[in-house]
């Protein structure tokens, strides 16, 4: 790279801090893991350390851990067409860190209410003969107007 040429700053961070590149891939791997290994053996394992190389996986069972263990050379081969600094696999048993929760949907506005969407609400409403089922069918009516989802709105 020539003098003067624009750097990444995880590069920049990496170079000042001994011990951060290891922990940058560490993180990469983990977000990465589900779409490497696939979906059903990303509920069972995870990334749990990665230290000269080697990447230590939990597994949640013991019959996960023996299958991890077969498959070893198959992904440690995938893991390393990714990401190159993996040489090697360690497996062990253990309880499975939390995954990142996903972010929140945020809340939708609230349809005010028509003339129209009151008379259709109370219609159906009153078709139900018991009272208390009438007055849940009703809010639960109301609620599917003033905050429709999008597709298969009540509208």
């Amino acid at each position: 790279m020539r003098p003067g040429a624009p750097r990444a700053v995880a590069d920049l961070l990496a170079t000042a801090v001994p011990g951060l590149r290891d922990r940058l891939l560490e993180l990469e791997v983990r977000r990465a893991w589900a779409s490497v290994v696939g979906a059903e053996l990303a509920r069972r394992a995870r990334p749990r350390s990665l230290a000269a190389g080697c990447l230590t996986v939990v597994a949640d069972n013991s019959p996960w851990l023996q299958e991890l263990t077969l498959r070893s050379g198959e992904l440690t081969e995938r893991l390393r067409r990714r990401f190159p600094q993996i040489q090697s696999l360690r497996f062990v048993l253990g309880a499975l860190e939390a995954l990142e929760a996903a972010p929140r949907e945020r809340p939708r506005p609230a349809v005010p209410l028509d003339t129209a969407a009151r008379r259709a609400i109370d219609e159906a409403a009153s078709a139900i003969h018991d009272e208390t089922l009438s007055a849940a069918a009703r809010r639960l009516l109301t609620k599917a107007w003033r905050f429709p989802r999008g597709r298969g709105a009540v509208r």
